[in-house]
């Protein structure tokens, strides 16, 4: 392991041995994630004409991405990640490929698609919890390890603005099969190269589960904070996104106009998460956390006033500072409480959080956009950050570990 100064920078991150290869390995792999949905979604439509089955397909792919993401996790923390990530990845791109083929001609059933869509979501590899499970090794100061989860919690978030864009350039020539075949490559390349890694190596899997010990984790109260915060985070997120639709439908804007206030929130969570990861912090995680996920509650309530589109592009920006700085917080906390053996479950617990919020923010917020006004929406999506913060709150444990 590298020697750190007091103070690490993000150059010192990249300067520990084998990180580099491995963060840009897991990123190329990752950004599969920010590619296939879209095209996926694409594809299904022009091969169905049905937005109907489209939404179906995507519904089902979705949930089996997000609701057995702890079960794939219990699978790397069990054999390790190079025993279970490559056969999980492998799968997916195959079943990628094969949903590709399947969308080429028109008039596919829809009932076939649904049924790849599933198998390819359920064998969807937990590469960012293992990624942060790597940093854990590799990283073991306590401020280069927060500066790691701060610099791969912003690179994600890119991944997730710049995996979309590909895809629209991609449509701009070409049938988006091409972005689901694109999406299989970079996850067929991608996690081979992560897991042969000697940063991945050194992970070690708890092997066979002795009887009578658990074999998967269960939240418990530790994990209860991060696990609230980051489901409140991710609904008051989902219902952001409706709302700018909203905001610009109500006035007559065009979509450009709901890309650049979505940019602006993207663009203050990367600049929040650098800025969180350059600070060393006094405080303890567990109260940062609390603070962080209401500093964006008060800040999307008061985003409910903005009169013009610049003005309510300035309030995402501003409740972008506390998106990427309450996620990486709670990861952090998450693989603190964790068990020995446990500690990819414990992350894929808090993804598995964010992405079930986001499901149910859309859902709900679609109904209450039609029955309140515009400026109350906004406030019940940060009341739900908020919400969460005083639950998470009140349902910190005190301190067992450092």
């Amino acid at each position: 392991m590298s020697a750190v100064s007091p103070r690490p920078s993000y150059a010192a991150v990249l300067r520990i041995p084998h990180a580099r290869r491995t963060f840009a390995a897991a990123l190329a792999a990752r950004l599969s994630y920010g590619m296939a949905p879209i095209a996926v979604m694409l594809s299904v439509t022009r091969a169905t004409g049905s937005y109907a089955v489209a939404g179906v397909v995507m519904a089902v792919f979705g949930a089996t991405v997000v609701f057995l993401s702890p079960y794939r996790a219990a699978l790397v923390d069990r054999h390790g990640p190079r025993r279970a990530l490559l056969p999980m990845a492998l799968l997916h791109a195959g079943l990628l490929c094969a949903l590709a083929a399947a969308c080429w001609r028109p008039g596919v059933s829809g009932l076939l698609l649904g049924l790849i869509a599933a198998g390819t979501g359920a064998c969807a590899p937990p590469l960012g919890p293992t990624m942060r499970v790597v940093w854990g090794r590799i990283a073991e100061d306590r401020l280069l390890l927060q500066r790691a989860y701060s610099l791969d919690g912003v690179a994600e978030e890119l991944l997730y603005v710049i995996g979309p864009l590909l895809v629209g350039v991609l449509v701009g020539f070409a049938s988006p099969v091409v972005g689901v075949v694109l999406g299989a490559l970079l996850m067929g390349v991608g996690t081979p190269v992560f897991v042969m890694s000697p940063a991945v190596g050194a992970v070690r899997g708890s092997g066979a589960v002795r009887k009578g010990r658990r074999a998967s984790l269960r939240p418990g109260r530790e994990l209860l904070q991060p696990i609230v915060v980051a489901g409140g985070v991710g609904l008051s997120l989902s219902a952001v996104d409706l709302l700018v639709v909203a905001f610009a439908g109500q006035r007559q804007l065009g979509d450009g106009t709901v890309a650049w206030v979505l940019a602006a929130l993207s663009a203050g969570s990367a600049v929040g998460g650098l800025l969180n990861g350059a600070v060393d912090w006094r405080t303890p995680a567990r109260v940062r956390l609390s603070f962080l996920a209401a500093g964006l509650g008060v800040t999307l309530g008061v985003a409910g006033l903005a009169p013009d589109v610049a003005t309510l592009a300035g309030a995402a920006a501003c409740a972008g500072l506390f998106v990427a700085p309450a996620l990486t917080t709670a990861y952090l906390i998450a693989d603190d409480a964790a068990p020995a053996g446990f500690r990819t479950q414990a992350g894929a617990w808090v993804n598995t959080s964010v992405n079930a919020g986001s499901s149910a923010g859309a859902a709900t917020m679609g109904v209450l956009v039609e029955r309140l006004p515009l400026g109350v929406c906004f406030v019940v999506a940060g009341g739900v950050s908020v919400g969460a913060a005083v639950i998470a709150g009140v349902s910190t444990p005190a301190p067992a570990r450092a």
